[in-house]
């Protein structure tokens, strides 16, 4: 699996998710001016990573049927 280009990069959209979740949790907990500035836009990151996320993983499982693999 590691070979196919394709599931890297949903691995790798995966983990981007998880970042970029990772700040947006870190910046809740923290609070303060930087949660007041950033909050929205990080979280909306966070969605449109998610969505490119769950395509890719859609296309990756399509491929992966229509291959036979």
């Amino acid at each position: 699996m590691w070979q196919d280009p394709l599931f890297i990069l949903v691995a790798v959209a995966c983990l981007v998710v998880v970042v970029i979740l990772m700040i947006g949790i870190g910046g809740f907990a923290k609070g303060g001016d930087f949660n007041r500035k950033h909050a929205n836009r990080i979280m909306r990151y966070r969605i449109i990573a998610q969505a490119v996320a769950v395509v890719l993983i859609l296309v990756f499982v399509f491929f992966r049927r229509m291959g036979g693999n």
